[in-house]
């Protein structure tokens, strides 16, 4: 399905060697947003990937809530846990689990910065609070973009330029914002209090994507059904001297974050691969490959569209499994260079860009990555109640070597593995499934191309059969609505931790046997059972393991280094020069046979 041409790939696979990724754009997330009629159930769907070095994986649970009028809410920012200030609370608030509520609201973001003079200090509410504060007052995705606009403009926007997926069980939006910098007056006041923004709705039957960069380029401006805007959008823009065209030819991202080379290999790639995996190699009525060289970061003329319809209505494992993408199969696969080790690691490690001998050079920044906080696909089903409709498919860690489980956004109470509190990024705790899923992660980067393999199988074991028992579920919920609505709310408050719970179980078990399996380098020889070969004296002595070794890219770079020379202890006659390989590989073969090796 990813496939390009080998044309391509010769084409662009010397491109890594050009600049480094800035800092502004190595962090953060990425989203992927499905409307009902792309969806081959007909549901709803946004991907989110919080992604920080710093951040703790853990599920967010507010209760409804009543409250005294003249009370105030702490807003504490969301990235640091610094004290912003107080804002007016409302009467009633709604319950969330995570970044969905009861209504089937599901409020995502990915940072994109953009012009940094735009900044405002003076700012109260930061776009971590803005989503949460928001999911606790809003019904609907319009209702959302309304209380998120007036909530910055009454007390200020204290990030940089972000883009909101906004979506409930009807529609879906991209609203983009940056606030409007700082200018006070002789009292202290900021009269470029709030932000500009525009919302676009994404149109049924199509999906969309975004990824650290501003993607919203021109929009209507008299189709409120579609797009909704600051008024002061594109005048703010000519006053700050970012523009100075049309209304009708004014782009969002050109004026307030303009593309630059990290912009586009770092962040618009994501969304170039995500759209690539979903079109089956089509961008809209393009190849994907016409729009390689925007996301390769050489020519930021060439955008991709907003919005595409995939090639044929995705499922819900099909969305999830994008945001387990490393680039595979594109000019941009970090397994084929040197930087994968001997055991072809998708994965590059901080910072994202080195130079050597005064030429910089990048490593990829793909979907899935290391330093994941936590993961989500929040899906809103209109056929169903609310109490059932929403399901928020929640995972910890890198999405590549982690599963998503299914809470239903009703619950009132947070399964035990997903809870704040149960441990943080300093503190480990072996309930939490944060620290679970980490230890495998961790196994994996050791000997990416040996474990990973196993990790998918049991990741796509646990979520086909999720997905399989959810309409089991979904019956008796609507069974017991229609008698009692007020109990299906416990009902799938203990379903959704008896499936977290199994969950924990199994990974548990999978961590144990990838420990045992793979310990010191070796890989225990296994019955057609799945049960570990002994050597046949039942003394429980494991039978030779094998001892696969390195990948053969890696030892060819190994040997190509000068240090490498004290290490030869034999070399080939020049007429059996082309036996080497072989020769190499029945040496390999020799150290798996059955005799005891030191």
């Amino acid at each position: 399905m990813r496939q390009l041409t080998a044309l391509i790939l010769k084409t662009f696979s010397a491109l890594a060697i050009i600049f480094a990724i800035s800092a502004n754009h190595a962090g953060a997330c990425s989203n992927v947003l499905v409307t009902k009629g792309a969806s081959k159930d007909g549901s709803v769907m946004v991907t989110y990937s919080a992604d920080s070095h710093v951040l703790y994986g853990e599920l967010y649970h507010t209760p409804a809530g009543i409250f005294p009028k003249g009370s105030l809410l702490k807003i504490f920012e969301w990235d640091t846990g610094k004290y912003m200030g107080d804002i007016a609370q409302i009467e009633k608030t709604y319950s969330t689990m995570g970044n969905m509520n009861e209504h089937q609201l599901i409020i995502t973001e990915t940072t994109f910065g953009g012009r940094e003079e735009l900044v405002d200090t003076t700012g109260i509410v930061d776009y971590g609070s803005l989503i949460y504060v928001t999911l606790q007052r809003a019904k609907s995705a319009r209702e959302a973009i309304k209380v998120m606009t007036e909530l910055v403009a009454e007390y200020g926007y204290a990030s940089g330029g972000e883009s909101f997926s906004i979506a409930d069980k009807d529609e879906v939006w991209i609203m983009e914002m940056i606030g409007r910098g700082t200018k006070l007056n002789k009292k202290g006041v900021n009269l470029n209090k709030g932000a500009v923004w525009v919302a676009v709705r994404i149109p049924d039957g199509y999906i969309s994507a975004h990824a650290n960069q501003s993607r919203i380029t021109s929009f209507p401006l008299n189709d409120p059904e579609n797009c909704l805007y600051h008024k002061d959008v594109i005048n703010f823009a000519r006053e700050m001297g970012y523009y100075e065209g049309t209304d009708e030819n004014f782009s969002f991202c050109d004026a307030y974050a303009p593309a630059d080379f990290s912009a586009m290999r770092g962040c618009e790639a994501r969304v170039w691969s995500a759209f690539n995996i979903l079109g089956k190699g089509m961008i809209g009525d393009k190849p994907a490959s016409d729009y390689l060289d925007f996301a390769m970061g050489q020519n930021p003329a060439n955008k991709m569209p907003l919005y595409i319809k995939p090639a044929e209505k995705v499922t819900l494992k099909e969305v999830a499994d994008v945001m387990r993408d490393h680039y595979e199969d594109t000019p941009m696969d970090m397994r084929k260079d040197i930087g994968a080790g001997g055991f072809e690691l998708p994965y590059r490690w901080r910072p994202m860009g080195f130079e050597v001998n005064g030429v910089k050079y990048t490593n990829e920044r793909a979907i899935a990555t290391q330093q994941t906080g936590f993961w989500l696909l929040g899906q809103a089903r209109n056929w169903l109640p609310d109490e059932i409709g929403g399901i928020i498919w929640f995972g910890v860690d890198d999405a590549a070597t982690s599963c998503l489980t299914p809470v239903y956004s009703s619950s009132i109470k947070v399964p035990k593995c997903f809870e704040c509190g149960n441990g943080n990024m300093t503190t480990y705790s072996p309930t939490s499934a944060f620290w679970l899923f980490n230890r495998v992660a961790h196994a994996a980067y050791l000997r990416y191309n040996l474990l990973a393999p196993e990790i998918r199988k049991a990741a796509d074991e646990h979520e086909n059969g999720a997905v399989k028992i959810i309409s089991t579920v979904d019956k008796e919920a609507l069974r017991i609505y229609n008698t009692n609505p007020e109990e299906v709310k416990a009902y799938l408050t203990e379903w959704s931790e008896m499936f977290a719970d199994r969950m924990f179980k199994k990974w548990k078990e999978l961590d144990e046997y990838l420990l045992v399996k793979y310990i010191d380098g070796n890989v225990k020889r296994q019955n057609p059972d799945g049960s570990f070969s002994d050597n046949g004296y039942g003394r429980n002595i494991p039978a030779n393991p094998a001892q696969p070794g390195y990948s053969q890219k890696w030892k060819e770079a190994v040997a190509a280094d000068p240090a490498a020379a004290q290490t030869i202890v034999s070399q080939p006659k020049k007429e059996e020069a082309t036996t080497t390989v072989e020769t190499e590989a029945t040496t390999e073969n020799a150290e798996t046979a059955e005799t005891p090796v030191k």
